[in-house]
């Protein structure tokens, strides 16, 4: 087996690969390629399905309860502030730059060496699939989701996402509207009482002002925002139609259907959801997950991020190097000595969920 120093230092080496191969969502099969061989050359037996590419442990045993090992390796585009080519892996000064070092490559190529080190184990308490999924930061069909029914029942999973390696034991989930207001279209020189934008005042005041009951003791309250507005077509036309769009960040506390159900009892308009399968996400802090890593002096928190948590129904961890504020930002770059830690980490803190 190898050991953990050689491991760290083939995961870098793949980092700085998967860096200099584009792999937009939906457009990552050169990077699903590149983490195919990872697993030729250490002889783990994988499968593939789009863009996604999964393996499980050597000792398989249907008898014992599942350990979802995932991170993505899709990223978004760059934005036009780089002065870096963001398809270089550039090391400097203890730091490696490039377009998805930081979300999520650490963490996918931290976990990738962290199943190789756990992989021919025969003790384990759990077994472990590992999941290098696509389509993440577009929440598309042909990510994670697309996966799981390939898979056993989970018991639990840890999320690859930067956290600087702390416990983020709680994720908000994501609820998109499309608000409709009508009213009725006539001449602005005529007297009109049922003009779509004047009633969608009380719609956006509604989304404003209204707090739901409970609180999430990790997450706090849940958050909508309002955040498009589109009516109109000529000065001169009242228009029969006022367009919103709302943003609602769901706590543990609330499902989606029930965020929904509460909107369309409180506001005069047509309610459409995008979606309703970008759940919030949480994990008790006796989980042993959170335990193991509380005892290694990591800190719990929430996070108001999304992920492909949002996608399982196990309880789930989030936690990776690197940090999330370094995501999809300009010159984008994750420490070497994160990656370095994170591997150490997860080696650490699954040994001891394990009782190895």
């Amino acid at each position: 087996m190898k050991n953990i120093d050689t491991l760290t230092h083939e995961a870098i080496s793949l980092l700085k690969s998967l860096i200099e191969t584009p792999s937009f969502s939906s457009e990552e099969d050169q990077t699903a390629l590149l983490i195919e061989n990872w697993f030729n050359q250490n002889e783990i037996p994988f499968k593939r399905e789009n863009n996604n590419v999964w393996a499980f442990n050597k000792y398989f045993d249907e008898n014992k309860p599942t350990l979802l090992l995932n991170s993505h390796h899709d990223t978004v585009r760059p934005n036009q502030a780089y002065t870096n080519d963001p398809f270089k892996a550039i090391e400097k000064d203890g730091k490696l730059f490039g377009l998805g070092s930081n979300d999520a490559g650490g963490c996918l190529v931290s976990l990738l060496a962290t199943f190789v080190h756990f992989y021919e184990n025969q003790n384990l308490s759990h077994n472990i699939v590992i999941v290098a999924s696509a389509e993440e930061e577009s929440s598309g069909k042909n990510g994670l989701n697309s996966v799981l029914k390939h898979l056993p029942e989970l018991d639990c999973a840890i999320v690859g996402e930067p956290t600087l390696m702390q416990l983020a034991v709680a994720e908000k989930g994501l609820l998109v509207l499309d608000v409709k207001v009508k009213g009725t279209a006539s001449h602005a020189a005529h007297q009109n009482d049922d003009n779509a934008l004047y009633k969608s005042i009380p719609v956006i005041e509604w989304f404003k002002n209204y707090k739901f009951d409970k609180i999430s003791d990790v997450l706090g309250p849940v958050k909508m925002t309002v955040t498009q507005i589109n009516a109109g077509k000529q000065h001169n036309v009242v228009p029969s139609e006022c367009d919103l769009v709302v943003d609602i960040r769901v706590t543990d506390r609330y499902t989606n259907q029930e965020i929904l159900e509460v909107v369309k009892a409180n506001v005069n308009a047509e309610v459409t959801p995008r979606s309703m399968h970008l759940n919030a996400s949480s994990i008790p802090v006796t989980h042993g997950l959170v335990q193991a890593g509380i005892a290694l002096g990591r800190t719990t928190y929430g996070s108001p991020t999304l992920s492909d948590q949002s996608v399982l129904s196990c309880q789930s961890l989030k936690l990776g190097p690197g940090e999330t504020l370094r995501s999809h930002s300009a010159d984008e770059f994750i420490f070497v000595k994160e990656i370095v830690e994170g591997v150490d980490l997860y080696i650490k803190i699954l040994t001891d969920f394990f009782k190895l």
